[in-house]
């Protein structure tokens, strides 16, 4: 049986597998961390889960990447760093998640807030990295992690096909796309083709 997973709103296709249990803080970091490119992993904060599974800063980081580990009340295994600058708005979405509310309700919210000028986006683009795999993939003693897909996302507030030169949709496999296109959430989307 095959599963949607969403991570930060973007679809992967795994099978499905039992609920991940809380991993080991240093595993998580490790986990979480493969996401980011080689050079900012050491210095990247880290976010991840307690043992009572509440999100916590697992490590203080010391330059501009944050990476979130694995939900263990998720199943697959799904890592995601990013560019400080984002956590606001990626915080955000969090917490409006933690309140029940809906994909459409946390869009509506944030947009409003950006809007009013009161949740902040980064002027420049800023990059997501998002890692997936199956649970099977993990071992969850040393955190090595195999057969991952990884997905590149370009975030920037309002663009456009016609002012960035990109399809707003999926074309070609590997073929960067802009999703969301003239939004308060558009972002380039690259997701590298299987070989």
């Amino acid at each position: 049986m095959k599963k949607i997973l969403f991570i930060l709103g973007f679809a992967f296709v795994f099978s499905a597998t039992a609920q991940n249990k809380i991993l080991p803080k240093d595993v998580q970091i490790k986990t979480a961390v493969l996401a980011a490119p080689e050079m900012y992993r050491d210095g990247a904060t880290v976010l991840g889960y307690n043992p009572e599974g509440k999100l916590t800063t697992l490590r203080e980081g010391t330059n501009e990447m944050v990476c979130l580990a694995d939900d263990p009340n998720k199943e697959g295994i799904s890592v995601a760093c990013y560019g400080a600058e984002l956590e606001p708005f990626m915080a955000r979405g969090r917490a409006l998640a933690a309140e029940g509310k809906s994909n459409e309700e946390k869009q509506e919210a944030r947009k409003n807030e950006i809007e009013a000028g009161t949740l902040t986006m980064p002027k420049e683009p800023s990059m997501v990295y998002v890692l997936a795999a199956e649970e099977k993939d993990l071992n969850p003693t040393t955190g090595e992690l195999e057969n991952s897909k990884i997905r590149y996302v370009l975030y920037k507030p309002y663009m456009t096909g016609e002012s960035t030169g990109l399809p707003t949709k999926p074309q070609t496999p590997g073929m960067p796309w802009l999703m969301d296109a003239g939004t308060h959430r558009s972002h380039i989307m690259i997701t590298p083709a299987n070989k």
